[in-house]
């Protein structure tokens, strides 16, 4: 009798955990949409081949930063992809570019590539067009036919990556042609008809981090107008202003993240869950490990409480409801 017992209450302690674990893995997978995404965007690396340092740039202190930051990366477990948001190089040169490239591709993880105004070239022969297929020549992952393209990263996620420098014009301005912001807003419903989170890369922000009339996007309004069309959560990575700043606007997150080349020469790791109701967004900011250059990069800028940004610009976190 004692040992039908012991059995029965050993049978018993089985299926109640049995059915705890269950019911655990099935509460979680009902509140999870997708699987938590994790990527590092760096912004305005400005690689340059140039012994001396401009006013506010460590311009010759580059590839030393550039080594550092993806060693840095590769540290990191888990990274799903990693994005430059434009200024890859600093002149659009090939000789850089080939270096550029070769040391994006000692990351561990896949990276693509946004314009910046400092890679396209003007009176020059190495164009966009040129540009860009040394890039895809370069990087397997780059099989896009166009400067603006999308893709997938994870179920449950969009990367949209978009071009907004100005064709045949020296300029820091921006502006999304009316082809692009169409395709704006195809992308747009697909992922509400697909049940998936926008990413939304682009060199220039759309909310300025400090206002700059010769660093904006001068048709703004008109992308205001695509995205406020689709009642959904969505985030907006850019650089440019090489500043710190995050501004979260209804449902909309604005992420501004600054140069490798400018104090505080960092940049981010973010991880976004896409959950049923909401979706979260965890900032891990990170600074280069070579202090004795970031203190000279902070000592070259006109305001380093402004690039750096406050904490709550650096490590964060942010939810988004749906």
């Amino acid at each position: 009798m004692a040992a039908d017992k012991k059995k029965k209450s050993l049978l018993s302690r089985i299926v109640y955990w049995a059915v705890f674990v269950v019911c655990v893995y099935f509460g979680v997978s009902a509140l999870s949409y997708a699987e938590p995404l994790k990527f590092a965007q760096i912004s305005d690396v400005h690689l340059s081949d140039k012994t001396v340092d401009t006013s506010y740039k460590v311009l010759s202190h580059t590839p030393e930063l550039f080594k550092d930051e993806i060693e840095q990366i590769n540290s990191v477990p888990h990274i799903d992809f990693v994005i430059v948001t434009g200024d890859l190089i600093d002149k659009p040169k090939k000789t850089l570019l080939e270096q550029a490239c070769k040391q994006m591709n000692k990351l561990k993880a896949p990276w693509y590539f946004v314009f910046g105004n400092h890679d396209a070239a003007v009176g020059t022969s190495f164009k966009k067009d040129k540009y860009f297929d040394f890039v895809k020549k370069h990087n397997k992952n780059m099989k896009f036919d166009n400067f603006y393209y999308s893709f997938s990263p994870k179920k449950g996620y969009r990367v949209i990556v978009l071009d907004a420098t100005i064709d045949n014009k020296i300029t820091a301005t921006g502006y999304l042609p009316q082809e692009q912001l169409k395709w704006l807003d195809c992308e747009l419903d697909d992922c509400q008809t697909n049940g998936q989170l926008p990413l939304i890369f682009l060199h220039h922000p759309l909310r300025e981090p400090f206002p700059s009339f010769h660093h904006r996007i001068t048709n703004a309004s008109e992308f205001y107008d695509v995205i406020n069309s689709h009642k959904m959560p969505m985030a907006i990575f850019s650089g440019h202003y090489h500043a710190t700043k995050i501004y979260k606007e209804g449902n909309i997150l604005h992420v501004s993240t600054p140069s490798l080349a400018t104090y505080p020469n960092a940049f981010r790791i973010v991880t976004v869950n896409n959950l049923k109701n909401k979706v979260v967004f965890t900032f891990d900011f990170r600074e280069t490990n070579l202090k004795e250059v970031q203190k000279k990069a902070k000592m070259l800028t006109f305001s380093s409480s402004t690039l750096a940004g406050e904490e709550s610009d650096q490590n964060t976190i942010v939810v988004l409801d749906k």
